[in-house]
């Protein structure tokens, strides 16, 4: 029986993100630059919708086919619009399984509601669908990939009753992803973001890697040491990679410099021939490619989504530079090694020397995948990180998007004493946090390691740990933190840069960089931030599915144990209560606490997080980030209130960019309802 929690977001609010005044002070080059750019992102939606699930693809050309087909003409009745929900939520999320929570939405309507936009358009309902399906029919794509929730309807393990369509063929366990690891991945120095993998049997795996069709093979076949072989198929998703690397070739015509082609020599390399080496050298570059008026990236990125953290999801930005946020966040970068030696750990902590990143302030023109973030740190190879840098991009106009308050459904769990500080300073406090998080957070750490030639540490007098005795564990040689905490490795990080976020948002050096120069001023936005993250803590629950215990949202899941941080472990009890009133439940509070006894109860959680992971501790690590995510009883019971005040995710149209007859570039806005949505996928000729 599907619930009505997974029927899709009823009138969620949509927003275009515009960039008309940024794109038209954009000279002729660089307006090609990000139209070539765009078109390599667009061409890896397929992409994103294969990794998502094993039917996205074809319910993506299904709900297009069938609005071109009708003409954007639908039945005048009420479940055209429960329909739509579900086409907006897809399209948004890429895919039938909510980006942010991972469990599989259907739609309201009925199934005959369907079969009726198929006879109106003309289609066979016993047709089949022209991409790779698992379902021989339309009908049967309505009937059980769309409606039927089979198993227990989110990401994970296949073969714990999960669903990934990063895993084909025999159901795939945690075991046989630690083999692949441990014995494929690591000793042939394979880097696993671009791959999906097919078990054929017990004793048999083929590892698929995205490439051009023509793309030799790298790797030979192999046989592990308990017999397992395992081959190697290149080739995969080989005509949407020959789409991307036609696009790179062209927009290498309009790149700004030199580093920005060389760059995009390594990114075509890589999508020819597979090699996540090569992606590896074009981030090298990318770091290097400091403050471009058009910022892009594109790849297999974010892991969060393949059970074992290792596989990446496709990814692609096109963003234009917003100069004025740019300034301020300049302004942070300058001082970034003064903040970060006020965190409560000793130098020995920290990378000896704090490679000042690019940061900038971005607006997002185009942005592929299954969601799109407010800020994003990358890349995410630690060697690169620990040897050339990283960046930082706050993504602006998604920032100011999500802010807005929606006159249709005020913020939850808010008291209405706290209303209007919350919806006066929410966008800034979130701006001043996803900053902190994503300068601070991310980029503060040194990973204990064992290198080719020794240690990066005293080995002989490690730092000390919690207990102040010296540490007794580390990286060794071939292990990075994704390989050695895997799946716990990315809400785990999420968490301790959240963390950072709230122990420095109180900074008022810094609130003064972001231009808070009043001390009430100051003081509302810390408020506002620390509202927020309460609750967001609260609203954390719908992603925590009560009969697994599995959270489906890393954020969300590093959220939750930041709120019950403050709720159970801050020496004061004062700090934060939840009051529950009928079907009510209000966040309080105390606000003349948070420098005191929010403060310190945030300083000593940082401090065993950043610990463990910068001394690899997976045992104790693990142990205790678990235990404060541990949904408690007394928590649990709020799970359902929290579930009926719900608030649908705000959902993005996306410009379109084309050449002209005159060899312009020429800039296609949407107007923001379902049908702006849909034609603007239509009009990518995806």
């Amino acid at each position: 029986m599907v619930t009505t929690q997974r029927v899709a977001d009823h009138d969620a609010p949509i927003t275009l993100l515009k960039v008309t005044d940024k794109f038209e002070l954009l000279t002729d080059s660089e307006q090609k630059y990000a139209h070539y750019m765009s078109a390599a992102s667009h061409a890896g939606t397929r992409v994103v919708l294969r990794q998502v699930s094993h039917e996205s693809e074809a319910i993506f050309d299904l709900i297009l086919g069938l609005h071109r087909d009708l003409h954007g003409e639908y039945p005048r009745c009420n479940e055209t619009g429960l329909y739509l929900d579900y086409v907006t939520q897809f399209l948004a999320n890429l895919g039938n399984y909510k980006s942010f929570g991972d469990s599989k939405f259907v739609p309201g309507c009925t199934k005959q509601y369907f079969y009726k936009l198929l006879e109106l358009a003309k289609w066979d309902l016993n047709g089949s669908p022209r991409c790779h399906c698992p379902f021989a029919s339309w009908k049967e794509l309505i009937e059980d990939g769309i409606y039927k929730v089979e198993g227990k309807g989110s990401l994970g393990y296949t073969s714990d009753g999960f669903t990934s369509s990063y895993y084909m063929g025999e159901p795939i366990s945690q075991m046989d992803m630690a083999l692949l690891k441990h014995e494929v991945f690591g000793p042939l120095s394979i880097l696993p973001e671009n791959i999906r993998i097919n078990k054929v049997s017990n004793d048999s795996f083929e590892i698929w890697v995205a490439s051009t069709a023509k793309a030799k093979p790298l790797y030979e076949a192999t046989t592990l040491s308990n017999g397992v072989k395992v081959s190697f198929k290149f080739g995969d998703h080989s005509r949407e990679m020959q789409c991307i690397v036609e696009s790179l070739e062209h927009a290498k015509e309009f790149a700004a410099n030199t580093t920005q082609k060389k760059m995009l020599k390594w990114y075509i390399e890589h999508f020819k021939t597979g090699s996540g080496q090569a992606h590896k050298e074009s981030q090298k570059l990318w770091v290097k490619d400091i403050s471009p008026t058009i910022e892009t990236n594109i790849g297999f990125i974010e892991t969060y989504r393949e059970p074992s953290g290792v596989i990446g999801e496709f990814e692609s930005l096109v963003a234009i530079q917003n100069k004025e946020r740019t300034e301020k966040f300049s302004q942070l970068v300058n001082n970034a090694q003064e903040f970060i030696s006020l965190l409560p750990w000793t130098a020995d902590w920290e990378k000896p020397v704090f490679n000042p990143p690019d940061f900038t302030s971005i607006e997002v023109l185009t942005f592929t995948g299954s969601g799109i973030p407010a800020g994003i740190n990358i890349p995410n190879y630690d060697d690169v990180r620990i040897n050339i840098g990283f960046k930082n991009v706050s993504l602006g106009n998604i920032l100011s998007a999500s802010a807005k308050s929606s006159s249709k459904h005020p913020p939850s769990f808010i008291s209405d004493q706290d209303r209007p500080i919350y919806e006066k300073w929410q966008g800034d406090s979130f701006e001043v946090q996803v900053g902190i998080h994503e300068l601070l957070g991310h980029g503060s750490g040194k990973l204990l390691c064992e290198v080719e030639d020794g240690f990066n540490f005293d080995e002989k007098n490690p730092p000390l740990g919690l207990d102040g005795t010296p540490v007794t564990t580390y990286y060794k040689f071939g292990e990075t933190w994704g390989s050695k905490f895997g799946a716990m490795a990315g809400p785990f990080e999420e968490c301790r840069a959240e963390v950072i976020a709230m122990y420095l948002i109180t900074n008022r050096k810094i609130l003064d960089i972001f231009g808070f120069n009043t001390k009430q001023d100051q003081d509302d936005v810390i408020y506002a931030g620390y509202l927020q993250m309460c609750r967001a803590g609260l609203m954390a629950l719908e992603f925590w599915d009560p009969n697994t215990g599995k959270w489906g949202q890393p954020h969300m899941q590093a959220r939750f144990s930041i709120m019950k941080t403050f709720l159970k472990h801050s020496p004061d009890p004062a700090f934060l209560s939840l009051i529950t009133d009928a079907d009510q439940i209000i966040v309080k509070l105390e606000r003349s606490l948070i420098e005191t006894a929010g403060h310190e109860c945030i300083k000593d959680y940082l401090k065993h997080l950043h610990i463990y992971k910068c001394s690899g501790d997976y045992e104790r690590g693990s142990q205790y980030f678990n235990d404060r995510c541990t949904v408690t009883a007394d928590l649990a019971k709020l799970r359902d209130t929290v579930i009926s005040k719900r608030l649908p995710r705000r959902q993005f149209i996306q410009t379109n960019t084309r050449i002209s007859n005159y060899n312009k570039v020429v800039l296609q806005e949407y107007e923001e309802t379902p049908k702006g949505m849909l034609e603007s996928f239509i009009e990518r000729q995806l």
